[in-house]
Formats: C-alpha cells, structure tokens, sequence
C-alpha cells in the first residue's frame, strides 16, 4: 500500500485509510485514533444501514464509544439533493457527535457538506466502489436545479472494507471503473492544457492518480466477478483520485471534457425513463465518446495547422457572449455559458501563442496521447465486460443530443479540455462530422 501511504501524506484533509477484507472490525479501532473522546452518530440510508451501518454501531458500542442515535434516511428517493443536506443539518445541530457515514456517493456527500456545515469532520465507511468521491474535497449536491460543488474538507478518516464492497450490486462496481477510467481522458486533456501553456501539469497531483492507474483498469472481467485483488485496486484508484483532489484543491487530476458531458446532463434534468443516471454510467458515455474524438484528434496533421486563420476566425468576446447566451435559451441556467467563457477567453494575440505551441510541438504532444489514451475498441470492451454503458441510448441520449453535448459542454466549463481544443483551432466541425457521419461509430439516420 506505498501508493496509498504516499498518497496520505499529500493529502491534507483526510489522515488515514483502511482498504482491506474484514477490515470493518477496525472502523472503532480507527475511530477513536482519529477522534479521541468524542461521541459517534451513524449516518445511512435503509440499505447501507442493513449491509454495514447496525455492524458499525455495534462495534463501537462494544468499544465504548459513545453513541447518539443513528440518522438513518429512510426516503425511497433519496439523492445528493439540497433539501436532504438541511434534513441532515437540522439534525446535527442537536449534538456535537461525530458522523460516521456508511454508504457511497449520496451518503457520503451529504453527510460531508452537513458535516461542515455544523463545524465538524467526519469519518466515511464506504460500502461500494462507485465512484472517486469519498476522498474528494467539496460535495455534488443539487441545489436551485443544479449539480453544484460545494467546498467542505474530505473526511478526517476512510474504511473500505472490500469484503462488502465486492458484494455491492453489479452497477455500482461498474460505475465506479467507468469513473476510475475518466482519470485518462482527464489526463489527455491535462497533457493538452500543458504543452499549450494554458494549465501546468502539477506533477504530485498527476503521479497521485496515473502512476498504476492502466494497471488498475486491467481487469474488468474480475472487477465484475467481485474479485477480491480486482476490487481492491478498483477502491484504491478511487481513492487516490481524492487525494489528488485534495493535493491540488480541484477537479482537475480527475475530471476532463469526459465529466462535463455528465455535468450538462445534470443541469439539464436528464433522466432515464423517469430514473436518475448514475454519475458513473454517464461518465462511461462521455469518456467513450471524448476517446472516440481524442482518435479525430490524432488523425489529424496538427503541424499544418493555419494559425493566422484560426485567430481571424476567433469571435470577439462580445461575439462569444451573444453566442452563449443563445446556447442556453429557455434553461434554468441561462448565464452560465457567459461566465465560464468569460472565464477561459483568450484574445487573438494569446490565441496565436498557444496555436503556434500546439503546431510546433505536435509530433511530441501526439506521442504523449497516444501513451495516455486506449484506442476506443478497447475502452469499449473493457466497459461491456464490467458492464457499463457503451452506447448513449442506453442512458437515455440519442445520437443527436450526444453530438451537441459536444459543442453545450465547453460551454459550461472554464477547465481547458480537447472541446476547447477544437474551437480553438477550428476543427469541431470536421471532428464531430468524423463520429457522426454516414457509416460512423453514430450515425444520425433521423
């Protein structure tokens, strides 16, 4: 576990991890290490509650650590939602106890932002590997209609016990590989901000998440199977996305164009036949889909590239803003194109600078993507045998919305990602028409 030790110690939020079999025996252990004399009130829902949450309880009870009573949210709904954060605060209020957290995405995060909300840590037992959130800082919560960020520490401490995590159901493990293998895509498009002198590459941050990153996405047949050394480097290639997060205080390490796919859809209210859609599952269709682009992209003699007409063609940033706001008419967040383009804008002059870096060092740029990135075959295949989506229809986006998730996305985002890429050097076109055209990998027949 040197990568997981390393990890801890750039971390500067959460102080331990235990990933491990049987380890659940430890959480009073790890508890009263990292919260010394300080009362405990677990937080679950139902099904966490019956898979690890009465087993936690009791082990701390036998430990003698003083126990309020367990919250337990009992909605049949239940998501990382605003109004389930207030439920939750109301709570908290009425004590000083620590929370211990017994689930996975939605538990976690709203058990972290309550958390600090009411001026205390907390401590996370996680019960699946689905997606990179339980070390992460800051929560996704839905609020005003919107999937928000919002900035609280990662918890003090984490407990994986992979002997509860390899029995969790079959779509979460698959969730969380398809959110694991973002981290390549959101590595391509840090190599791209790098070499264009747009984001540096912090070089802590990027060994937290790559190094052994493709070793961790080798085996999806196991990771289906629960296979016990599967699932261990699945979880700690989650958690080591965290870690990053919490090294360089953003998204970056972990999340490229492939989560602002998931991130509009969020925002746009998708849902599939009247259910919400995993955020690993949509990741699975984004990352699919910004490989199979990253593959136009290589194609593509970027050395010619005609720098003088691409800045000619560059909008004025009163042009882009007319453009934005016409992107998201009728929306409940009208201005959010606005500011975040208005965020990243470069002028003409710092346009040609990063155009004339991407055309000199192309030949060396192409080399470290294609090392990065997996062809899109076998990103396709790995996803079919852990059993994530490979096709947009099955979550409920038809090729036509995919193919303008494409343009919407960059939009939505200041990050710097291959979609800024090819409007920056006017390729989106000629990209988009190589994965949607006639005989495509989706052809739009309607």
């Amino acid at each position: 576990m040197s990568r997981i030790e390393d990890a801890l110690k750039a971390a500067n939020e959460t102080c331990a991890l235990r990933i491990g079999s049987e380890v659940l025996n430890e959480v009073a252990v790890m508890f009263k290490e990292q919260f010394p004399g300080k009362r405990a009130v677990v937080v679950a829902d139902e099904t966490t509650w019956d898979v690890a949450g009465k087993k936690v309880e009791e082990e701390l009870k036998k430990a003698g650590v003083r126990l309020q009573p367990a919250f337990i949210f009992t909605q049949p709904d239940l998501y990382a939602e605003y109004s389930y954060i207030d439920l939750l605060v109301e709570s908290l209020k009425e004590h000083d106890a620590i929370p211990v957290a017994v689930g996975s995405g939605t538990i976690n995060d709203l058990t972290k932002l309550s958390s600090h909300l009411t001026g205390r840590r907390y401590m996370c037992v996680a019960t699946a590997a689905s997606m990179d959130g339980y070390t992460a800082f800051g929560a996704s919560i839905t609020a005003e209609g919107a999937k928000q960020t919002f900035s609280c520490p990662a918890p003090l401490a984490v407990l994986a016990d992979t002997n509860i995590i390899r029995k969790a159901p079959g779509v979460m493990t698959a969730s969380g590989y398809a959110d694991l293998f973002a981290k390549v895509t959101a590595g391509a498009d840090w190599i791209l901000a790098d070499w264009m002198g747009v984001e540096k590459i912090d070089e802590t941050a990027w060994s937290i998440v790559q190094d052994g990153l493709h070793d961790a996405l080798a085996n999806p047949e196991g990771a289906a199977a629960g296979d016990d050394e599967a699932i261990s480097q699945l979880i700690e290639g989650l958690m080591l996305g965290g870690f990053a997060m919490q090294w360089s205080k953003s998204s970056r390490p972990a999340s490229g164009a492939e989560h602002q796919f998931s991130h509009l859809w969020n925002m746009e209210h998708h849902l599939n036949n009247g259910e919400h859609i995993s955020h690993g599952f949509q990741v699975s269709i984004g990352m699919l889909a910004v490989t199979a682009f990253y593959e136009q992209v290589l194609r593509t003699p970027l050395e010619n590239l005609d720098v003088e007409a691409c800045c000619a063609a560059w909008p004025t940033p009163e042009e882009l803003e007319k453009t934005a706001l016409e992107m998201f008419v009728g929306t409940d967040f009208p201005n959010i194109g606005v500011q975040e383009t208005k965020a990243k804008y470069v002028t003409r002059e710092e346009l040609a600078v990063q155009l004339q870096q991407l055309k000199e060092y192309w030949p060396k740029i192409r080399e470290r993507l294609l090392a990065q990135l997996l062809p899109y075959k076998e990103v396709k295949r790995r996803l079919e045998l852990v059993g994530a989506p490979t096709e947009p229809e099955q979550i409920g986006i038809t090729r036509k919305r995919l193919r303008d998730t494409f343009i919407r996305a960059q939009f939505i985002r200041r990050r710097f990602t291959v979609l800024d890429l090819a409007v920056r050097s006017g390729y989106m076109k000629q990209w988009l028409d190589g994965l949607f055209g006639k005989g495509k990998i989706w052809e739009i027949t309607e």
